[in-house]
């Protein structure tokens, strides 16, 4: 069938394999002791043997390196002796003028392999192992060079002269003085073309190409015929101006300089290389990847149109239509994504891309519909139909059981878990289907929570069960996502229970994300048919130019000209990125942890961590959330200025879109600045702008409804309109009780309490506060419990002085939290409550012992003047003046009340500020 995976069994010899094999026989010499010439020490020899070792690793990639690239790799590696390696490159390709010099050259080959008849060998002579990597490269091309007929070795050698001619014709320092006239090799070369073969090779092309053969006799650098080559032309003339104007800020190409440069590999005669279908399909998925990776941030119309013409080109590679699916996914263009996805489906009948879902023995592989069904129910998930999704997983789980395909099973299980996880669903009553339900076998009516934690242990059984590695560390992530988030429960509503503790644990979280990091170790006994070891030698060919590191929020000026020669031993780890974006996911939601259980430093440690080591193969969704995380940590921590300057930084980076994380940080952070200078008009607009881009339907972007509610309380509280504040915050209320979003509640039940003491009704904000901490204590919430006790304590103090005591012993305690972990904001308000409990004690003197107000009030106005929070300033400054008058010091107390009058203004008198950042 066209466009199945088959095994690369049709190795082709090309120019490039031919460079190649002149580079090993100078790194291993027949005959020769010890280090052979020209190496002048071990270290050297090495260096070459390892970088040998890649590129006979990468022989297979889709897009083979021009000799000028050769070269400049070897100058790379080669250091002082870099210049003879490349004239001895040259020299050796420009000798092969004839059929017989490439007959000499592959019989030379043979005198470099060890074998039973080598006779002895000495302890120090060099002989090469014909079971090695390096060995069975030279065998291969042997072997392929012995298959090839006449007519085959007249095509290598006239390729061979264009190889040589396009380095020497763009970089003329490596044309050889001894070259007389170079056009003339050409000629030499064209005549072995000329004898009778044209006519054959073209009528050979037509037929194959108008059939639609591709397993059979189509060789690897066989000449596209002069109609289809201008179709490739028209896609370099289209793509050329992309390339030359990619630096646009945000924006990524999904074609690299080297898919430019194989485009450009157009013959004068009018044709192009032809490339195997197992390279096309390693083409495609390297696409797929860079589609995933950069999600919306490249240009679809550019993209389209190369696929649209490779299409034209060989309509029988079906995952065409695949990636163009994903292209449609990636830009949120639902009809024409369903469009594509049916088209694939029908045409290749799932037998392409999903070789993780390999089926069953004995089960049917030509019409996978279970893995249309998962893919339809991915693209229902991802534009935000829960219903419509949950309906196809549940098809799909029917059609898996009948077919037996217990792997295409537990993918669409654990689509079912990431669903019931990421979408507020409030009931799945006849959602999920009597063929495969918790509720069966556990006898009795779950709650969806109940439902999620029977299908995430039973998910996770099935992947282990079927040694689907990925998969179970997908699962332990996702468990430990659960038990963050909820408290577990018993599942049978009768008979004894055993005793329990109603709280979250977090010791199962860290055993869950360290069972998904132990899959780097697991990976080494797991084989993938698809995942070649050249895409990481390729890559890391590619890296020879690539300045080392980068800073997280820094802009990459990066070039070529930055090379440095020790990148060599620092390389990237070969492990796949699919597995590497896993481990970093794990990473992420560790910090995702840390920060609801309050130790901000630990949460900055794993974001850092990831933004180091994982930046390269994170999708484009897992590098803007660690930005986020680390923008938010300064905005915090540091204040507002240091915040946006990062931000300007992500917003380069990272293209703005709708939606996008760093879009609604940016509206987060407008929104917190303006509330902090009195700009309520302001407030509301983001407000506004903030529940704009979230989701109409039920269940769908409930973290971002969630967050625009909360926002809308806080600014109806800031102008003082407490019963609005307090509807906006009992409507949140309840949704999230609707959709068990008991973390969210906590935080809401502290703005009710909030609410209720800045409207002079503390003994109503009592109960909410103390509803506040329990739920704190049940999920862990250390940080925001302090929070809460803070609250508590203004509370006790508002409602007058008998219960200063109390009030100042909750802050004690609770001090260390706050000043370990807190913010500018929570620190400031602490020290602001500790020195009113102070003042309000009849037997405190303010004479003996001032520096014990006076410090805290100190450090307080620096946080709060660097949040540019003038409500909160102004209070601070109010108390300082009030304890300086006290204390008799009438300069230090006018200055601390000029403070108090200068943000007294600002408040009562806001001006609309033209904020450059503020561009909705």
């Amino acid at each position: 069938m066209a466009g199945i995976l088959r095994a690369p069994s049709a190795f082709a010899v090309t120019p490039h394999k031919v460079s190649t094999c002149i580079l090993i026989q100078i790194y291993a010499p027949p005959a020769q002791i010890s280090v052979p010439f020209p190496f002048s020490s071990v270290t050297q020899h090495n260096r070459l043997g390892l970088y040998l070792l890649a590129l006979t690793k990468s022989c297979d990639d889709i897009f083979e390196p021009k000799l000028a690239e050769l070269l400049n790799q070897l100058r790379e590696i080669g250091g002082l002796m870099d210049q003879w390696l490349t004239n001895h490159l040259t020299n050796r390709l420009s000798a092969l003028q004839s059929p017989d010099d490439l007959f000499n050259f592959f019989s030379e080959m043979r005198g470099i392999l060890g074998g039973l008849d080598s006779g002895v060998v000495e302890d120090d002579q060099i002989i090469l192992d014909p079971n090695s990597n390096l060995g069975l490269f030279l065998r291969r091309c042997i072997l392929a060079f012995n298959l090839l007929s006449f007519e085959g070795v007249c095509h290598l050698l006239t390729n061979i002269g264009i190889y040589c001619n396009e380095c020497f014709s763009t970089c003329p320092t490596y044309e050889l003085q001894h070259l007389d006239d170079p056009s003339n090799e050409v000629e030499v070369l064209s005549e072995y073309e000329n004898m009778d073969l044209e006519n054959y090779i073209s009528e050979k092309i037509t037929e194959e190409i108008e059939a639609g053969i591709t397993s059979k006799g189509v060789s690897f650098h066989l000449y596209l015929p002069k109609a289809l080559s201008t179709l490739v032309e028209d896609i370099e003339a289209s793509t050329n101006p992309k390339l030359e104007h990619s630096n646009k800020v945000g924006e990524h190409s999904l074609y690299t300089p080297s898919s430019s440069n194989a485009l450009r590999n157009v013959d004068p005669r009018g044709g192009v290389f032809l490339r195997s279908n197992w390279q096309m399909q390693g083409y495609f998925m390297e696409r797929a990847e860079a589609i995933e990776k950069h999600g919306s941030s490249f240009s679809s119309s550019a993209f389209e149109l190369i696929l649209r013409q490779l299409q034209k080109l060989a309509p029988e590679l079906d995952r065409v239509h695949f990636l163009r699916y994903l292209n449609s996914l990636y830009h949120d263009d639902y009809f024409a994504a369903l469009e594509n996805l049916h088209c694939y489906f029908d045409y290749s009948a799932g037998t392409e891309g999903f070789d993780f879902l390999s089926p069953t023995p004995g089960t049917n592989s030509f019409g996978r519909y279970e893995i249309a069904l998962l893919c339809l129910g991915m693209m229902h998930f991802h534009f935000g139909h829960p219903k419509q999704a949950l309906e196809v997983f549940t098809e799909a789980v029917r059609v898996s059981q009948q077919q037996s395909n217990d792997s295409c099973l537990a993918y669409t299980l654990a689509a079912i878990c990431n669903l019931l996880s990421e979408i507020g669903i409030s009931s799945t009553t006849g959602m999920l289907g009597s063929s495969y339900s918790p509720m069966i076998s556990v006898g009795t009516s779950l709650s969806v929570q109940q439902q999620l934690f029977v299908l995430l242990k039973g998910s996770l059984k099935r992947a282990e069960s079927l040694k689907l590695k990925q998969l179970v560390a997908a699962n332990h992530l996702a468990v430990a996502k659960f038990d963050l988030t909820h408290v577990q429960r018993p599942l049978i509503s009768f008979g004894p229970k055993a005793s329990m503790k109603l709280k979250t644990c977090p010791i199962n979280v860290c055993k869950e994300l360290r069972s998904c990091s132990r899959l780097v170790s697991a990976f080494s006994s797991e084989g993938s048919g698809l995942t070649m070891e050249g895409a990481f030698c390729t890559a890391w060919l590619k890296n020879l130019q690539k300045p080392i590191g980068s800073l997280v929020l820094s802009e990459d000026h990066g070039s070529g000209n930055n090379a440095n020669p020790s990148q060599f031993c620092t390389q990237p780890s070969s492990i796949h990125g699919s597995l590497l974006q896993l481990v970093g996911s794990s990473y992420l939601l560790r910090a995702t942890a840390w920060e609801m259980y309050g130790s901000a430093p630990l949460a900055q440690v794993h974001a850092l961590v990831y933004a180091t080591c994982f930046a390269d193969t994170s999708s484009s969704l897992d590098a803007t959330l660690v930005h986020v995380k680390l923008i938010q940590h300064l905005a915090i921590f540091k204040g507002y200025k240091e915040a946006f300057a990062a931000l300007k930084i992500a917003e380069e980076k990272f293209l703005c879109i709708s939606k996008s994380r760093i879009l609604i940080l940016k509206l987060q952070l407008l929104h917190e600045r303006a509330l902090h200078r009195g700009h309520l008009k302001l407030a509301q607009q983001v407000c506004d702008q903030l529940g704009v881009l979230a989701s109409s339907i039920t269940g769908v972007d409930m973290d971002l409804k969630t967050e625009a509610s909360l926002r809308h309380a806080r600014t109806f509280l800031a102008a003082k309109q407490f019963s609005q504040a307090t509807a906006v915050a009992h409507s949140l209320f309840c949704m999230c009780y609707k959709f068990n979003l008991q973390v969210e509640n906590a935080s809401v039940l502290l703005l009710l309490a909030e609410i209720h003491m800045k409207s002079g009704n503390a003994v109503l904000g009592l109960p909410y506060a103390l509803a506040s901490l329990s739920f704190c204590q049940s999920f862990n919430l250390d940080l925001l419990k302090a929070s809460a006790t803070l609250i508590l304590a203004e509370l006790l103090l508002s409602l007058g002085t008998t219960h200063r005591k109390g009030a100042l012993t909750l802050i004690h305690g609770v001090f260390p939290m706050i000043l370990g972990h807190g913010g500018l904001e929570l620190c400031a308000r602490a020290y602001i409550a500790e020195a009113k409990c102070h003042l309000s004690d009849p037997s405190f003197s303010v004479s003996e012992n001032s520096e014990v107000v006076l410090d805290p009030l100190k450090q307080a106005s620096e946080d709060l003047q660097a949040l540019e929070y003038h409500e909160l300033a102004a209070e601070a400054f109010y108390l300082m003046a009030f304890v300086f008058d006290k204390l008799g010091h009438l300069e230090e107390r006018e200055e601390a009340a000029a403070q108090f009058k200068k943000h007294i203004m600002v408040l009562e008198n806001p001006q609309a500020v033209e904020d450059p950042l503020f561009n909705l």
